[in-house]
């Protein structure tokens, strides 16, 4: 842009529990002067302090794109927050100054941001992962605890009348998308949604800045009655298969280009960038897992969902799961004690199905055992029916919390990095379906034991062999 100074370098600095920059360079320590603050002292870019208490918040590394005053310019900063011990830390990148934007500026997306704010009722905004970093109060008094929860946390999405859904083209083509009907999980308000794209410093998408305004009945669906109601498993039919193709195509393509330079596959790179690659990469396998969980949730919500029984292994799909998250046990040097080879349990149920209950059952294993921890995958039977036992020595489930977790996205803490919070209830469906089901035994600190059942054929059948 004509007239910017550009800088390209990461700019790093450290800001304590206190909120005070204790360490920074000289940029970052420029500006936190002209905005009035001290050295050592609270940090005074009104941004760059938002996002550290999102990220101390959250727990997680908070990454966005905003715009800082400096005086009679405008700064373009793309923000890095990774909290470190009591403090956070802080990287910044594109830091590029241009002249503050004009009331009569040529139409840009921070003149839409303006028009959108402009219209609407309340707004709000996410990351790349469509994990919601903002939302304003006036949604209600639980916005605030939907910081770090996906968007289709706080709205259920509405198709249009051509059997659409607005956000997943836009998603998939990183464009601004205009009214999407959306349900206000809660309340059922019904409201539209629109937002632009938020890039960051080197012009990649980095999630959607929105708006939503509350909507008469008459403006979703048909103009003056209520559309009449779909069928509903054609619907949910098409839905997934809409979903599976706008997005999974794009993902694989994201999620193969990143790894490839995460490995300088094509030559040298510079290690901040390489590590950029890297986040976009587990970004694209979160968004894949969440289309995997939607595309499950609307099959198994299906009044005539049914499963064709077989006799299966259920000691052989135990060790499979296992052998599936080995690798991610090995990263968080968890040890997986499986049942032995010569170990079968026969049962009756679908094998693609038993085997995406245990690989849920045994991933949350792993990620809540503590480091250097074990869990434990037992089989037994118990009358007519197999059982496989999922232990693990991470923190426990309250009982107040153990009904909860097997509703639709809810999570034992959903202040923490993880998944949709649709995988145990998808897995309990599964099981019922199968003539089983799914339970818990837990207590704060003592681990927890989730135990998968499923009917042993009557009269029993040998297990073929694999």
């Amino acid at each position: 842009m004509s007239g910017a100074m550009t800088q390209s370098a990461l700019v790093h600095g450290r800001v304590d529990a206190e909120g005070r920059l204790i360490a920074a360079d000289a940029p970052l320590a420029a500006l936190h002067a002209r905005a009035g603050g001290m050295e050592g002292g609270v940090i005074a870019v009104p941004q760059l302090a938002a996002i550290v208490r999102l990220a101390r918040r959250l727990g997680i590394m908070v990454s966005r794109g905003v715009v800082a005053a400096d005086g009679e310019r405008d700064l373009d900063l793309w923000v890095r927050a990774q909290p470190d011990g009591e403090g956070v830390r802080l990287a910044i990148g594109g830091w590029s100054e241009r002249p503050a934007a004009l009331p009569f500026a040529a139409p840009n997306v921070e003149r839409e941001d303006d028009f959108q704010r402009a219209v609407a009722d309340w707004m709000w905004e996410t990351d790349d992962a469509l994990r919601l970093t903002a939302v304003s109060p006036a949604a209600g008094p639980a916005a605030e605890a939907m910081i770090g929860q996906p968007l289709t946390r706080l709205f259920g999405l509405i198709e249009g009348e051509d059997g659409t859904l607005p956000i997943l083209e836009a998603l998939a083509r990183k464009r601004r998308f205009d009214g999407q009907a959306a349900e206000l999980r809660g309340d059922s308000r019904r409201v539209l949604l629109s937002a632009v794209p938020l890039l960051d410093g080197r012009g990649h998408f980095a999630g959607f800045r929105g708006s939503a305004r509350i909507a008469e009945p008459a403006r979703i669906g048909h103009e003056g009655d209520a559309p009449p109601a779909p069928d509903a498993p054609a619907l949910a039919d098409a839905f997934g298969q809409r979903l599976d193709s706008a997005l999974r195509g794009p993902l694989d393509r994201i999620i193969a280009n990143a790894d490839t330079i995460t490995a300088r596959a094509e030559g040298p790179l510079r290690a901040d960038y390489a590590e950029y690659a890297a986040d976009i990469a587990s970004a694209g396998r979160h968004l894949l897992a969440l289309v995997d969980d939607l595309v499950d949730l609307q099959a198994i919500e299906r009044p005539d969902f049914r499963l064709e029984a077989e006799t299966i292994d259920l000691a052989d799909v135990a060790r499979r799961a296992a052998g599936l998250l080995s690798v991610r046990a090995a990263d968080r040097e968890v040890r997986i004690d499986r049942p032995a080879n010569e170990e079968t349990l026969p049962a009756s149920g679908d094998f693609r199905r038993a085997l995406q209950i245990l690989v849920n059952l045994v991933g949350n294993a792993v990620r809540y055992s503590p480091q250097g921890g074990s869990v434990w995958i037992r089989c037994e039977r118990e009358g007519d029916l197999a059982v496989v036992i999922v232990a693990d020595q991470g923190k426990g489930i309250a009982p107040e919390d153990q009904a909860r977790i097997f509703d639709k996205f809810e999570r034992v803490d959903p202040y923490e990095p993880g998944g949709s919070g649709l995988g145990l209830y998808i897995a309990r469906r599964l099981a019922r379906a199968m003539g089983g089901d799914i339970a818990v035994d837990s207590a704060p600190g003592q681990g927890a034991r989730f135990i998968l059942t499923l009917p042993i054929p009557n009269p029993p059948i040998p297990v073929p062999p694999a």
